[in-house]
């Protein structure tokens, strides 16, 4: 199902560069930029300053830097450092520039939360490994796949991949809370998402929050125009354009005031060249 959804999803981007017009821009993106809405309040306003139609296809972080790779988009918006700072080191990717950054979170079923009250992060990590709490990955190489995983070495050493109680959806953050809630398990996920989950259920959703705050926990966001070395077809005027919109004190007062439920999803962290 994971492949044939890649593939779906590498179809329809491909399409897009293929038909796209001079005034498009075509972007792969990290699923929570979709999920929360981000990307289609930002739409009609870029278009209306710019006259560029921003389309977008939304996928894992791993998924978006392939099509980077094999030149199915023009601009990349996603939030895995490591895997992004080897995409431009290895040439596929230029101008990489900071937008934002929110959280990354542990949720769970109401019945768990006595279990990790006043709990940190590595203690509660245990608690899911030692008692056998149902957790459930993205297991989809995404941005938030991607921490899960960092944070399971660090405080378990390894990824307890062959466990039975450790799942792996294939599915998008929306998707795999959804599962956590129907199988009253554990999850991680980015804040904005969650809110975005809330906001769905009206406030009446069986998971909460059990751990944040943690600083190994925040969640960066950049964006970096497709290298035209690579992909000689790529629309670098546009992306270059638009790498500089997102960063003005325009844009950026725009993703500090988007909120649901009254929280905000991002704060804004413009301002930066992240080599």
């Amino acid at each position: 199902m994971q492949n044939k959804l890649a593939l779906l999803a590498l179809s329809f981007i491909t399409a897009l560069s293929l038909n796209a017009k001079d005034s498009d821009l075509v972007m792969a993106t990290t699923t929570s930029t979709d999920n929360t809405g981000l990307l289609d309040a930002i739409a009609p306003v870029y278009k209306d300053k710019t006259g560029v139609e921003l389309k977008w296809v939304a996928v894992g972080t791993g998924q978006a830097l392939e099509m980077g790779k094999n030149c199915d988009a023009d601009i990349l918006f996603v939030h895995s450092p490591a895997v992004e700072k080897k995409f431009v080191d290895d040439g596929y990717g230029v101008d990489r520039t900071a937008v934002m950054y929110n959280d990354f979170i542990l949720v769970a079923d109401k019945s768990l939360a006595d279990k990790f009250k006043d709990k940190d992060l590595s203690e509660i990590f245990k608690i899911i490994k030692d008692e056998k709490i149902k957790f459930f990955s993205r297991g989809d190489k995404s941005g938030t796949h991607n921490k899960e995983i960092s944070v399971w070495k660090k405080v378990a050493g390894d990824v307890p991949e062959k466990e039975n109680w450790y799942n792996q959806t294939g599915q998008g953050m929306i998707a795999t809370i959804n599962i956590a809630a129907e199988q009253k398990g554990v999850t991680l996920t980015d804040r904005g998402t969650f809110i975005k989950y809330e906001d769905g259920l009206k406030g009446n959703s069986n998971m909460q929050i059990i751990s944040q705050g943690d600083e190994s926990l925040k969640n960066f966001y950049s964006v970096m125009a497709v290298n035209t070395k690579n992909c000689p077809k790529a629309d670098y005027e546009n992306a270059k354009e638009f790498i500089n919109w997102i960063v003005s004190d325009e844009a950026q007062k725009f993703i500090a005031d988007f909120k649901l439920m009254g929280k905000p999803l991002f704060t804004p962290d413009a301002g930066k060249r992240i080599e």
